[in-house]
Parts: structure tokens; sequence; C-alpha cells
């Protein structure tokens, strides 16, 4: 009788129990919760060039920001402007087995054979901001500007404001680092508008590597030149006894450097047109002081729009092979007032 007994209550045990997950269960699924086993983490492998800029650290940020938002995990690397340490650093995601890659290119060649490794691990990668020369059935797509359309826009305001003009317009070029796809587009895209008119003749161009010491430094070795020469005047830069009508910087940081070098000298560039990229707070400040006359955004913001294909193509879904970034271009003329402060 107290076999049975106690058998009974084993029985109730069990049955009370099985009654308390279940209802578990059913709690956890009304209020929206999943199982742990089914909240895995997606991880991201993320190469970002560096740090040289308010621009680049701006773009880090809204990766990182939106990552955590969509619940996503980021492995990180800083490439500190050095191709191989972002090849190791690919080689170390795909090693770690992470779901999707994604890196900035510092120059544009020597990626096929990493990107096949990771093709072959089966981890999809993103190109982001600037693009590359690869086979592009080694990557899944490419996220960011269209660097040639920012330089035709940059031109089609120069076009614009110098109607009228019949003279030569000297135009001053500083690059942005070589053999890198931003650098070659922005130069590409100015160079298809003002080819269109004889009258704009780009008489110098020189590597700024983006950087905003560069563009301290090429702005004082003009002016150097001309104090050796025995020519310098305060009016603007000069390159072989030229006035320099135009100075066409590939990106604000470079800018804001030139004009650390014309306050230093004393220099009014009142009669030069400036034209920059990026459109940092600090540059549409210039631009509002009429330091600057043109600056063409590059949007760093792309976080948002990363995080979507990277769920996408951990889903095993496709992507795009190329997903523009919208921009705006910022110039003289604008009423500033209706801008929100930038950010960066």
């Amino acid at each position: 009788m107290k076999f049975k007994r106690s058998f009974i209550i084993c029985i109730c045990s069990v049955i009370i129990i099985l009654l308390s997950v279940l209802f578990s269960l059913l709690f956890l699924t009304l209020n929206g919760k999943k199982p742990e086993k089914d909240t895995k983490r997606l991880i991201l492998g993320f190469s970002q060039i560096g740090s040289e800029s308010a621009w680049r650290t701006r773009n880090t940020q809204s990766i990182f920001e939106a990552a955590e938002s969509n619940g996503i995990q980021i492995l990180f690397d800083d490439a500190q402007q050095k191709q191989e340490n972002q090849l190791k650093a690919i080689r170390s995601f795909i090693v770690y087995q992470v779901d999707v890659i994604a890196f900035v290119p510092i120059v544009e060649d020597g990626w096929d054979n990493v990107l096949r490794e990771a093709k072959n691990a089966g981890i999809p990668v993103i190109v982001v901001d600037r693009q590359i020369n690869a086979d592009k059935s080694l990557y899944s797509g490419f996220l960011g500007e269209n660097s040639v359309e920012e330089g035709r826009k940059a031109a089609k305001f120069l076009v614009e404001k110098c109607t009228g003009e019949v003279s030569p317009i000297n135009i001053l070029e500083i690059s942005g680092t070589e053999n890198s796809s931003i650098a070659k587009g922005r130069a590409k895209g100015f160079r298809k508008i003002i080819g269109m008119d004889s009258k704009f003749k780009i008489i110098h161009t020189e590597n700024g590597d983006f950087l905003r010491s560069r563009g301290k430094e090429i702005a004082e070795n003009l002016i150097q030149k001309s104090r050796d020469a025995g020519n310098f005047k305060n009016d603007g830069l000069y390159f072989n006894g030229k006035k320099i009508d135009v100075i066409f910087s590939h990106n604000d940081s470079m800018t804001l450097g030139l004009l650390d070098s014309f306050s230093n000298y004393g220099i009014d560039a009142l009669d030069t047109i400036i034209i920059s990229f990026d459109a940092e707070q600090k540059s549409i400040d210039a631009l509002i002081e009429g330091k600057l006359n043109c600056v063409v955004e590059c949007n760093p913001n792309l976080g948002e729009m990363l995080m979507q294909l990277v769920k996408e193509l951990a889903a095993d879904k496709s992507i795009p092979q190329i997903t523009y970034i919208d921009e705006t271009v910022f110039t003289e003329y604008d009423d500033f007032s209706k801008y929100e402060p930038r950010g960066y």
C-alpha cells in the first residue's frame, strides 16, 4: 500500500514538473522570447583602414552603433593604413569562422587570393567605402559612395561658378591615397566634366594621402618655392609663377591642412576657389566662413545599411553587387540654418 502511494506521488510530481516546463515555454513564446539555442549572435569580421580623420572615426562609430542595435557582434581590426595588416586580419577572420567579413580596402589591387580563401571557407565578403579590382565572383557586393559621381558634382559646381570666364583657369589638385579607388574616381569624374571646356587646366597634381599633415605640407612647399624665387604673394598659392585659381582637394583633412598653412603665412585665399570632399563639421564651418566654396558630401553613416546586408548574407540571400549611399553637395550659396550639425 505504501509502495502504491509512493508511486502515485512520484507520478504526480513528474506531471507537475512537465506542466511547469510547458507553461514556462508558453510564457516565453507569448512574450516574444526564443529559447537560448536560437539566440546566437551573428559575427561580423570588420577591417577598417585606420583613424586618419574625423570622417573615418565617424564611419567606424556608425558601424559599431548599427551592429549593437542589430545584435551583431564585431571582430574589429585597425589596419593602420597598411594593406598587409588587412590581409592578416581577413585571414584571422577566416580562421575564426565569422559569419560575414567586411573591409575598407586601402588600395584597389592585391585582394584576389585572400578573397578566394574566404570564398573557399564559405564566408561572404562585403567591400565597404572603397572599391577594388578583383574577380566580382569572389565577393558579395560593394557598399559606399559613387566616387566618380562625387568628382562630377564638384566639377559641375566649378563650371557654373566660372560661367562667363574666358581666361585660363589654373587648377591645383591635391589627390588622395595613390591607387585607391576613391582618389581615382574623384579625379576621373572631375576631369570628365572640366574636359569639356579648354579654359580649365590642371597645372599640378600632388598626392596628399588623405592626411591633414600632407595638405599642410603641400601648401607650405609651394609657398616656400615662391619665397625662394622672390615672388611670394599673399593672395593665394602659385606654381611655377602661375597663380592657382582653383584648389581641388580630394578630402577635408587635406583641405583643412591647407587652410592651416594659409593661416600660418597670412595668405588670403578669397580669390581662390576651394573645393573639398567629405563634409566634416570643420569644413562646413570653413564654408560658412567663406574659406571654402564647395564641399561634396561623402556620407560616413553607412552602418545600418551594412548590417542589413550582413543579415541578408547570413540568411543565405544575395545582395546587390553595388549599393550606393545618398550624398549631398554643400556650396557657398546654401542657407546653412537649414542643416543639422554634422556630428563628426
